[in-house]
């Protein structure tokens, strides 16, 4: 037996990433849905059951960002260079990537605020796009719903950021992908539970212990993806002819 070293983990990392962060974002994704609540008619607002299919419109709309920036990653990562893209090349971008995502997790425990300052990075691309999610209030239909989703997919999140660099390592476009839609589908429970249960999440995201287990989590996730032979999966069995 031998370790396959290209093998990759970020699937099942990004899921349980989505997973385990998207309680700390409800503050920020329940404005949103909020802002979206509000702007549709009385009819649909008081009624989950109406309210329930505009709120998984603007939650797939913003998983098919999540998704397009992950292919837009996996271009970005074709274009380096040859050194870059060999195994040795793919290691260090494993390690980049999970250093930024245990900085992640002490973000989130609150042992490294200055994290947030990756968010500034997507900063000067959301002043273009925000424009667009504006011109969709009031919300009418989930059409428009779906591209509300899509606009505030881009909002400057580091959360999203660390899903990137994650991608960044798959060496492969549709892989880099569906690195980002694991990612999308492991935030969607918590965010689709906001409109129906916002005060539980909303308190247990505001818990100080809680964010702790999910930044000590983050760490463990990082440390997976630095060393993924630590995965049963990324070991392949050598058959030896006699």
């Amino acid at each position: 037996m031998s370790f396959d070293p290209s093998f990759t983990t970020s699937y099942l990392v990004a899921f349980a990433m989505g997973l385990a962060t998207s309680l700390h974002c409800v503050g920020m994704c329940g404005s949103i849905i909020g802002t979206l609540t509000l702007s549709l008619s009385p009819e649909i607002r008081n009624r989950k059951r109406l309210l329930i299919p505009f709120v998984f419109n603007y939650n797939l709309g913003r998983i098919t960002s999540y998704t397009l920036a992950g292919a837009l990653a996996g271009i970005v990562e074709s274009f380096f260079p040859a050194p870059a893209t060999d195994i040795n090349g793919y290691r260090i971008l494993q390690l980049f990537s999970a250093i930024i995502m245990a900085g992640a997790g002490f973000y989130i425990a609150g042992w490294l605020p200055r994290f947030a300052y990756i968010e500034k990075a997507g900063v000067k691309l959301w002043k273009l796009i925000e424009p667009f999610g504006r011109k969709l209030i009031p919300v009418k239909d989930r059409t428009q719903a779906f591209l509300f989703g899509m606009v505030w997919g881009w909002l400057p999140c580091g959360l999203v950021y660390t899903a990137l660099a994650l991608a960044l390592t798959t060496g492969d476009v549709s892989k880099s992908a569906l690195t980002m839609l694991s990612f999308g589908l492991g935030t969607l429970p918590a965010v689709m539970g906001v409109g129906i249960m916002t005060s539980v999440l909303t308190r247990l995201s505001r818990m100080q212990r809680f964010k702790q287990v999910v930044g000590l989590f983050m760490i463990a996730l990082a440390l997976l993806a630095a060393m993924p032979w630590l995965n049963p999966m990324a070991i392949i069995i050598n058959h030896t002819n006699h």
